[in-house]
């Protein structure tokens, strides 16, 4: 299937789902708590409304000024995610509902005479409908906020000692810093950046690996705020691998700036990490998935490969947890990924722990091991529930 036929199904298919669901929220949450026609009016022209703000917000984009454009993509991802929590909280509450009335041997039987003969009144109909959407509005309003102080939060620092079969002794204790899938746009600017810089020099690393997902957006508009990266403070370097979102963003414009900035990118290429003593091998490979979407190039564990003394240890930095396998059989013993989020928001959570082998934290296979980030921002809703974002710190020790 080609690209643009894979992209227009999509497409229909996320728009069918999100007309979908606000018909059914203008059917839960305005229609059966009310009879009176205007209060109805108004409340299917905002969810009209929202459910257009997310069908076409961005393709206004062009056409707005910049102000309004950033009000309207805070807007459009906020309410996509808190209407993911109404849906849910009005399925399971109405679900509840039903559930009790079917104990109590009501049928909900349709006509106003039915009802009477069943002695079940339309104001008590009324009144469940109403409980429903109060509460569904409650505990979905409450999950998105919480998700949406969980996101802007300072992220979890994960710490995992990984042996690293080779790694010279004057290297033990051996401290890198993974920054993964970040997203800086929109919703994650330069205030975003300088508070994870900051947490980040507190863990005192000796080299920051970023792999991957790191913008949204074209250098001109997000340069500043990427900067910030370049007040790092680690002994051994700042090092960044390509994600999918850097294609969508300009690549080589992005691999170009960081260079810049002090970050240096590893575009299917290693570098030997270390002091007189020993070192290890830094591989870095492009996204897995650049060449297969027609960006060019793409992941080459060969040519990564290429030119490496076997004889050293090799940490690998590859954007998805794809490959792993491969590459422990090629001599590497630690594998930093990311991509998944671990589902960012539940039940994505449980989504994405079925589709990836490798979905979150660390993990092993023969002689080597793969980390996998959680994710240190988020993309679309500012939210995080069940999987919360991350900083890791590894310590690599002389195994």
């Amino acid at each position: 299937m080609q690209m643009p036929l894979r992209f227009l199904l999509l497409l229909t298919v996320s728009g069918s789902l999100v007309v979908a669901g606000h018909v059914y929220l203008y059917r839960r949450l305005v229609r059966d708590v009310t009879v009176h026609p205007p209060v109805r009016r108004v409340g299917a022209a905002l969810v009209a409304l929202l459910a257009l703000c997310l069908l076409g917000g961005r393709l206004m984009a062009p056409i707005l000024p910049a102000p309004v454009d950033e009000a309207v993509a805070r807007l459009q991802w906020f309410w996509m995610g808190l209407s993911l929590y109404l849906v849910l909280g009005v399925l399971v509450l109405g679900g509840v509902a039903w559930g009790a009335k079917r104990l109590q041997g009501e049928r909900g039987a349709g006509s106003q005479g039915e009802l009477q003969e069943l002695g079940v009144s339309l104001e008590r109909r009324m009144f469940l409908s109403r409980a429903v959407a109060g509460g569904a509005m409650a505990v979905g309003g409450g999950v998105g906020a919480y998700g949406t102080w969980r996101a802007y939060e300072r992220p979890e620092v994960s710490e995992v000692v990984v042996p690293l079969p080779g790694l010279p002794r004057t290297l033990d204790g051996f401290t890198l810093v993974q920054l993964s899938d970040i997203h800086v746009g929109p919703l994650i600017q330069r205030r975003f950046m300088e508070t994870l810089v900051e947490q980040v020099n507190g863990l005192k690393p000796d080299l920051l690996a970023v792999t991957g997902d790191l913008v949204d957006g074209r250098v001109p508009e997000l340069g500043h705020a990427v900067a910030a990266l370049g007040d790092v403070r680690a002994r051994f370097g700042r090092y960044f691998v390509t994600g999918n979102h850097e294609y969508y963003s300009g690549a080589d414009a992005w691999c170009s700036a960081l260079e810049r900035m002090g970050v240096q990118v590893l575009r299917n290429r290693n570098v030997t990490v270390g002091d007189a003593g020993g070192g290890f091998d830094l591989v870095g490979v492009d996204d897995w998935s650049a060449g297969a979407q027609g960006f060019g190039g793409g992941y080459d564990l060969d040519v990564a490969l290429a030119g490496r003394r076997p004889d050293l240890p090799a940490v690998l930095l590859a954007h998805q947890p794809r490959g792993f396998e491969e590459a422990v059989s090629r001599g590497v013993g630690l594998q930093l990924s990311g991509h998944t989020h671990a589902g960012q928001m539940f039940p994505g959570t449980l989504v994405t722990a079925l589709m990836w082998k490798y979905n979150a934290g660390l993990y092993t296979h023969g002689a080597g091991r793969i980390y996998v980030c959680r994710g240190t921002g988020f993309w679309g809703p500012p939210m995080r529930v069940g999987s919360p974002p991350e900083i890791v710190k590894v310590v690599l020790t002389a195994a």
